[in-house]
This record gives structure tokens, sequence and C-alpha cells, in this order.
């Protein structure tokens, strides 16, 4: 599973796609929108994202978790549009036959999806201001 969305992320079905049998464990990760940036208040993030370039993106990095460790299955999912305070925006997940690789390998998968895939935010403050930027753009971003 590696789509961007505008629909509702739902965690259970990420998980779902993700478990195998020969793994015994899933490790998920759930990007939600916060209401504070640094000192800023936000009231709802827009996302949007280069729809081709941004998907194949997602499936290299799913081929490089496949790659680096040895996977049951891998998730990425990106919402779109804009969000409320405490949506998912993001789900990771990938199965493992231990922990520590679901671990290692959800991470990599993670802060790699938000260094690479072409995927612009807006913070929108109170008064309706906000600037467009790419996710990674921001330090301590990942």
């Amino acid at each position: 599973m590696v789509r961007l969305t505008r629909e509702p992320i739902d965690p259970a079905a990420v998980t779902d796609a993700v478990r195998d049998p020969h793994c015994g464990a899933v490790a998920l990760f759930l990007g939600t929108v916060r209401d504070l940036t640094g000192d800023a208040v936000t009231v709802a993030l827009d996302y949007e994202a280069y729809g081709p370039m941004a998907e194949k993106k997602l499936a290299e990095i799913a081929a490089e978790v496949r790659r680096r460790w040895p996977v049951g299955g891998v998730a990425l999912v990106h919402r779109l549009g804009r969000l409320a305070v405490g949506e998912v925006s993001v789900a990771a997940a990938v199965s493992c036959p231990h922990r520590a690789e679901a671990f290692d390998a959800l991470r990599f998968a993670v802060d790699t999806l938000k260094e690479l895939v072409p995927i612009w935010k807006k913070e929108n403050a109170p008064d309706g201001t906000g600037e467009w930027q790419h996710q990674s753009a921001k330090p301590g971003a990942r």
C-alpha cells in the first residue's frame, strides 16, 4: 500500500496491509496535525503534492526499505487537502520478523518520506495567514 489520498486515513487498514504470518512485529507511525508549531498557533494544515512524482518516490522508499530489512510488508499513505488539528496526515507501517528491525525500517521510511517526497504543506494561522513549504523545510521537521 503506497498512495496519496484525500480521504481520511484508516490506521487499522494500514496495519492490516502489512501483516504477514512470517513477521512477529508490526510497527505503525501516525503523523497528526498539531495545534502548535514552535510558538505559532495552527488551526489547520493544507497538503498538496506533485502526484505522479510523489507516488513514484513513495514506491522507491518502500523498495529501499524492502532491500535493507527483512520486511514482510510496507505501507506509506499521505493525506492531501485541508486537515484539521488532530487528523492523521501520514501513516507508515512495516512488518518484520523482529521488533528492532521493524522500528529501524519504519524510522527510515518516515524520515526519507519527509525528506524526499514532493509534498508541501501550509500551516494556517487563526488570522487566515499561512505560507506553503516543503515538509522538511523547517529545522527539526523529522
